[in-house]
């Protein structure tokens, strides 16, 4: 039995050996999948809420969407943190690195988990006051996130939990724990809200159905994680693994957090335009998940990969991934903004039937789409260097290009040009200028690094 082949049971797939094209592209094809199921996921308890409740719950809910989406965003970019640690002694086969990052990720999960859950609790009026909630919907929507901050837990574990298991090369058992908790989801939705027809239900629906996605994770690694198994009594912060995974993951997490709160600088502008121009962008935000999701799984596959090639000293096959992953992605990008301007009018006509939303839609994505491979190029740069522990950099240059600049470029060509081309040129302009500044640090950095 190989090497490869004695990594590959104990732990998943060893990503260090074999064909880098195909071991990107499979790899990524399930976390493919579990972006789509979280996706839906996301999307269940609007549409019981919004179906079987009042236009005020369905309000309440939808206020309460930032407050979780930053949280959530946060912590994943901790799970990142965790994965590249743990993926890095996959790859130089070190067993004991792997297990206390193991132990001390999911120690690190249930206290933040924890500490959230009752900061939440107490703090969720607040969030929601300070948000600028209506005071019509202030009291169901801090019932809502209140319930949902108890699930805080369940979320931050699965997800570090999940993180673990791509480390060890196996990206399909988060799928299918992921889809076992969004099928609990709807069927705990249809019985929760028929029953009990009120906000807080559609909350304790998703607590059941994180836990259970998170539990399920859990006894896999408990069951079947090799030498990334978990033992319950084992669970601990070492000190020198924690510092570890809050270098790369702090950085993660900072950038989804401000990136989510920057998009609000581009919702006033879009509010700004009228009700076309809204409904253009929200279904273009739909549309648009199209080119983003194979994107993102690819960048996740690009993060294990170089971690473990990072662990097992093979810059060169890292860098080696880095040109598969470009490549696959740019053409299957391509390939599909090819589709979607074709049948733009078509894919627009199944979410609305005005002719005005469809027109300024069309206006959207004939500029944004030609332009979204730039998107391949930041995000697999990006996500190679942090599975090679560098998490502060890709920061800087997304935070400062897709942040600070868009917000600069959208409050000048609005005041110049009140149009939804304004908002839409944007886009391209702060993909490319990102994509073009992580090209030049990977650049400088990998020679910095050849002998």
């Amino acid at each position: 039995m190989t090497r490869a082949q004695t990594a590959k049971n104990k732990n998943g797939y060893d990503l260090t050996e074999g064909a880098i094209w195909k071991q990107l592209l499979l790899f990524s094809l399930p976390l493919l999948g579990s972006s789509l199921i979280q996706q839906l996921y996301n999307t269940v308890d609007l549409l019981f809420v919004g179906n079987c409740l009042s236009k005020n719950s369905y309000a309440a809910v939808g206020a309460s969407s930032l407050i979780i989406n930053c949280m959530v965003g946060f912590f994943t970019g901790m799970s990142v943190g965790a994965g590249v640690v743990i993926s890095q002694a996959v790859g130089c086969r070190d067993k004991k690195a792997a297990q206390a990052g193991v132990h001390t990720a999911i120690g690190l999960s249930l206290a933040g988990g924890l500490f959230l859950m009752a900061a939440g609790w107490l703090g969720a009026p607040f969030f929601l006051r300070l948000m600028g909630v209506d005071v019509s919907i202030l009291g169901e929507a801090a019932s809502y996130l209140r319930i949902y901050f108890l699930s805080l837990t369940s979320v931050i574990t699965y997800n570090m939990a999940s993180g673990i298991i791509r480390a060890m090369g196996n990206s399909s058992v988060p799928m299918l724990t992921q889809l076992a908790g969004g099928i609990a989801n709807v069927i705990a939705d249809a019985v929760l809200i028929r029953n009990f027809p009120r906000v807080e239900s559609a909350a304790w629906a998703s607590m059941a159905s994180q836990t259970l996605a998170a539990g399920l994770c859990l006894w896999y690694l408990m069951k079947r994680g090799g030498d990334c198994q978990l033992i319950l009594k084992n669970i601990c912060i070492q000190r020198d693994i924690l510092f570890r995974i809050v270098k790369i993951g702090i950085p993660a997490g900072v950038q989804n957090l401000v990136i989510t709160l920057s998009n609000m600088f581009a919702q006033y502008h879009i509010n700004s335009l009228g009700v076309d121009a809204i409904g253009a962008f929200t279904t273009y935000f739909r549309i648009e998940l199209l080119l983003y999701h194979p994107i993102i799984a690819l960048g996740q596959a690009m993060t294990t990969f170089a971690g473990q090639n990072a662990g097992a000293k093979k810059p060169r096959r890292v860098r080696q991934g880095v040109k598969s992953c470009i490549l696959m992605g740019i053409f299957l990008n391509v390939a599909t903004a090819i589709i979607l301007l074709l049948f733009g009018p078509q894919a627009f006509g199944l979410f609305t039937k005005d002719a005005a939303v469809i027109a300024a839609g069309m206006k959207i994505i004939r500029i944004t789409f030609p332009f979204y491979w730039f998107y391949v190029i930041l995000e697999t740069l990006a996500d190679a260097a942090r599975g090679a522990g560098k998490a502060v950099p890709p920061m800087v240059i997304i935070l400062s290009n897709m942040c600070i600049l868009r917000t600069i470029l959208l409050f000048v060509l609005m005041g110049q040009w009140h149009d939804i081309r304004g908002i839409a040129v944007t886009y391209p302009v702060t993909w490319g200028m990102a994509a073009l500044c992580m090209a030049v640090y990977y650049w400088k950095s990998g020679r910095a690094e050849r002998p």
